[in-house]
């Protein structure tokens, strides 16, 4: 199974006179048709779809994203609004057309995805209350020998020693990590939001995040070939080698 993974592509609506509305359209699509030559099973969004979560960005964002030709999956972001996703992607029955949060389950492939919806409206931290836990405690207890991708946008651990305690509300990290170390079938936390690739192990997993597609605000990877390449993450899940992940350079 191959599953592949974008991430912050902060899509502006064409009216908004900004410079980079294209330069971020023009990459979205790239990845497209890049994603489309791939042909994976599924493609996973981990967020920051659009920059201001206005109806017309979605609008947007919807026309770049119509070519695609594998099902996607979509988690919000803390640029995102909840509401304005909902009404963009009403299409897309995986998503709670109710309630407070976007958490949801697929488990139509080999690999079963698990989505927790971390935002705050206004904050750029993410959060780990109470009912998320209970939500994601419950789910992971009905399957626990399917092998699982867990998504959420914010990354819930320090991030060298720039990022430290500035994603995640303290504490309720350490109760999500407790969470999922409960449940070795996690066998890995997608992650958007930072901008440039990390690999962290974390709540006995591994965590990883990705560049992003919007390259005007991708950061550590800004030397070399690939410094102007539109970039996405593969998984791939192998009975034998387990999941394997790589990032994909669009060259054409």
């Amino acid at each position: 199974m191959i599953i592949a993974q974008i991430s912050d592509t902060h899509i502006l609506a064409p009216s908004s006179g900004q410079a980079v509305a294209r330069s971020r359209a023009d990459s979205l699509r790239r990845c497209i048709a890049d994603i489309n030559r791939l042909r994976p099973d599924a493609v996973v969004h981990t967020g920051d779809i659009v920059q201001n979560g206005r109806p017309g960005e979605y609008a947007h964002v919807r026309e770049l994203l119509a070519p695609l030709e594998a099902p996607l999956y979509i988690i919000p972001g803390n640029r995102d609004d909840r509401e304005a996703l909902r009404d963009a992607f009403s299409d897309h029955a995986y998503l709670p057309q109710t309630g407070e949060f976007l958490h949801y389950t697929i488990e139509d492939y080999l690999v079963r995805i698990v989505a927790l919806d971390s935002i705050v409206p206004g904050q750029r931290k993410g959060a780990f209350c109470g009912r998320r836990l209970a939500w994601l405690e419950r789910v992971l207890e009905q399957a626990p020998r399917k092998p699982t991708l867990l998504l959420i946008h914010q990354p819930p651990f320090d991030i060298g020693t720039e990022y430290v305690g500035g994603y995640c509300r303290p504490g309720e990290t350490e109760e999500l990590a407790a969470v999922v170390g409960r449940h070795p079938q996690v066998q890995r936390l997608l992650c958007g939001h930072l901008h440039h690739p990390v690999h962290e192990h974390w709540g006995g997993t591994l965590a990883t995040t990705m560049p992003s597609i919007a390259l005007d605000v991708r950061k550590g990877v800004d030397a070399g070939p690939v410094k102007d390449a539109t970039m996405y993450q593969v998984h791939v899940m192998s009975g034998q080698a387990g999941l394997i992940s790589h990032t994909r350079i669009v060259t054409a």
